[in-house]
């Protein structure tokens, strides 16, 4: 089976067989390829049903799980929205196939410099910031919608301020242990009512580490 192929069995199988809907998500991860953002000795299974190392202790995550928060974030042509923990740029990569506005954020100074170079080289257009990003970037706000890679105790508060009105926040919280995947949805309009936090079901990912995460 060649790559596209193995792609496009991904969308079918992996994620529209098991429930991702929005067009858009599935139309743009069947057009990425997910082989160039892991390394080359796991290219041959860029498109199985699971998470890859990237090296740097973290991981590229499984496709479902990529399609999961990019459609729960509710993302679309212009949409601007703000990734935190860019790894290896793949979800970046698909937010922009999407014709989506990206500012990612990756404190690993390596990943960083990796993953930009790689979105360079496949034509994407972004701006990519080395930094603890798990308070956001606020002089950047606000944001349509706001993906965090990594798991955090709580949804933090500087984030939950980085939304535009009916802005959601997609994350996943607990410990090492025990994680779920939350999305926040800000009011609207603002001052309307709390925001609205829905479960989304149990994940497992690196912890977010940072003064909004956990302690280095």
């Amino acid at each position: 089976m060649s790559m596209q192929e193995a792609r496009q069995d991904m969308v079918a199988r992996q994620l529209a067989g098991r429930g991702i809907a929005d067009e858009r998500v599935l139309r743009a991860m069947g057009e990425v390829p997910r082989e160039a953002f892991v390394a080359p000795a796991h290219r041959s299974l860029a498109y199985a049903d699971g998470p890859l190392p990237i090296g740097r202790g973290q991981t590229i995550s499984q496709p479902w799980i990529v399609a999961r928060m990019i459609e729960a974030a509710r993302i679309g042509p212009g949409s601007r929205v703000l990734e935190i923990g860019a790894g290896s740029g793949y979800a970046a990569a698909v937010m922009l196939q999407m014709d989506a506005h990206v500012l990612a954020i990756e404190r690993d100074p390596a990943l960083a410099e990796a993953a930009r170079l790689r979105l360079e080289d496949l034509g994407y257009e972004l701006e990519l910031r080395c930094a603890d990003g798990s308070a956001g970037a606020p002089q950047s706000a606000p944001f349509d919608a706001i993906i965090v890679s990594a798991a955090g105790p709580r949804l933090p508060e500087p984030l939950r301020r980085q939304l535009v009105p009916g802005g959601r926040l997609v994350m996943p919280v607990g410990s090492a242990e025990v994680q779920r995947l939350l999305r926040l949805t800000a009011p609207d309009p603002p001052g309307s009512g709390n925001p609205r936090t829905e479960d989304l079901g149990g994940v497992r990912f690196v912890p977010l580490l940072g003064a909004e995460g956990w302690p280095l």
